[in-house]
């Protein structure tokens, strides 16, 4: 054995005990780590010949890199809609690197982490409120849910019109309806060989909207005369968190013929709350569904779910089987996921967050949707009284979208938001809304209390507005 890998696993308690303390020490002090850094490119040394062991190793990360990391799981970091672990999640996270497990299938001599995942996904269906109908599985993030869950789309548009699009390739025009798709739909339809701009575009709903215009949705399927298409739909935008009205779109699919695919990165846990499960209200007719778990389930990067239908079943396994390996049986016989989803191997992704679900239930996830949307408001109050800045649509759910008022000068609010992230005390990302340059806050992590908004107003009005 290598020399380095001896001496380190019969000293690996000693050198786990060093992360676990450093770990403890960031959790606990991440509220006084900076939420931004500067630096944008590090000096890259050569591959040390004999290798430094894992002590050495750690000491230089704390040298190069440690002080660097910004307090992205924190709570004020109001960015790109990040949560932060729940303490069971990291249990389950270090469990699933210690286990170590790649979740396929379970056999008389197999693991039996697939079925770990299997009851996970039976947790977060109870958590929504779903019925059971659904087959899901993990993945890495709300991408490749949605290149599943469209990857199933396309196969089921093919044999609509006879054609086996996973056996033989794309072929024809692909119709596609949506009002605001995300940016990883767009990369999704890239990937999937149907084209980023092939989509068209539905009208949104007038009075500061992003969702869909029914009555402009049934003009567009009139004219389609039978034709089928697939609809992408929105369960909270990523600007206003905005939701489409899924009663109205459940009532045409009782109509019309369309695969109907449901966004819900972070809105999906409006299920969670008595008060905002009106939000997605008939959107258990959908035919699939995108859930990202590292936003608001509060788990550890990178964990997110896709839910299809399981009356689509044979239609997603010709998608994604493997046929070229008999040592894994039949198919349809013997459930694999490696032929529900476009990775072969896989981390047990699913175990931190049977433990976080497990750990603090409904009643947990209930307590973390509605403390983020009160804060979510808290900000927005601010914003609307305030002579300094001008909110841009209603506080829905989590998500505040601002400018400075009256600023038709983009770089005006690019520098303020410059200003804001350098404090290292609070991150915002910039956005459009209109097609004016803007600022949006996004409220998932767990930690984030009425202390943190009080800083971040603090903060906010420390900065001074050239004219």
């Amino acid at each position: 054995m290598n020399k380095q890998l001896e001496y380190d696993m019969k000293n690996l308690d000693a050198l786990l005990e060093k992360v676990k303390l450093q770990g403890l020490d960031y959790l606990k002090n991440i509220n006084e780590r900076k939420t931004s850094t500067n630096v944008i490119e590090l000096d890259c040394t050569k591959l040390n010949k004999t290798g430094l062991g894992g002590l050495d190793t750690l000491k230089l990360f704390n040298e190069k890199f440690e002080d660097l990391m910004v307090a992205s799981t924190g709570s004020r970091y109001l960015g790109y809609v990040i949560g932060g672990a729940t303490p069971a999640s990291i249990i389950g996270d270090w469990l699933a690197t210690i286990y170590d497990q790649n979740p396929q299938t379970i056999n008389a001599q197999g693991d039996i982490s697939m079925l770990i995942e299997k009851e996970t996904i039976k947790l977060l269906l109870d958590l929504f409120n779903l019925p059971n109908d659904f087959l899901g599985g993990f993945v890495t993030g709300a991408t490749m849910s949605n290149f599943t869950c469209l990857a199933v789309a396309r196969q089921w548009i093919g044999k609509e019109s006879g054609k086996d699009f996973a056996k033989n390739g794309v072929s024809g025009k692909i119709k596609i309806l949506s009002a605001v798709p995300h940016s990883s739909v767009l990369k999704t339809l890239s990937m999937l060989g149907i084209g980023s701009n092939n989509f068209e575009k539905v009208k949104i709903e007038e009075g500061n909207r992003e969702s869909i215009d029914i009555e402009d949705l049934k003009l567009k399927i009139d004219e389609l005369k039978g034709r089928p298409f697939i609809l992408i739909s929105s369960a909270g935008t990523v600007n206003t968190a905005d939701f489409d009205d899924f009663e109205a779109i459940s009532k045409l699919k009782e109509k019309y013929n369309f695969w109907w695919h449901i966004d819900g990165a972070f809105g999906a846990f409006a299920a969670c709350s008595p008060k905002y499960k009106h939000l997605i209200k008939g959107w258990e007719t959908a035919d699939s569904i995108t859930i990202d778990c590292h936003k608001w389930l509060n788990v550890p990067y990178e964990s997110a779910v896709y839910l299809v239908n399981e009356n689509h079943k044979v239609l997603q396994m010709e998608t994604f089987q493997n046929s070229n390996a008999p040592y894994l049986g039949n198919p349809a016989e013997d459930f694999n996921y490696l032929n529900f989803l476009p990775e072969n191997s896989r981390r047990l992704k699913a175990l931190p967050a049977w433990f976080s679900l497990t750990a603090y239930g409904k009643k947990g996830y209930q307590d973390i949707v509605e403390d983020s949307v009160e804060m979510a408001r808290l900000l927005g109050d601010f914003i609307e009284k305030s002579e300094t800045f001008e909110l841009l649509a209603p506080v829905r759910l989590n998500n505040v979208c601002f400018t400075l008022k009256g600023e038709k000068n983009g770089n005006k609010v690019l520098s303020f938001l410059a200003a804001l992230n350098d404090s290292g005390k609070v991150f915002m990302t910039a956005t459009m809304l209109n097609e004016t340059q803007d600022m949006r806050a996004s409220f998932v992590n767990w930690r984030t209390n009425s202390t943190d908004i009080e800083t971040v107003i603090a903060e906010m009005k420390k900065i001074k507005i050239n004219d």
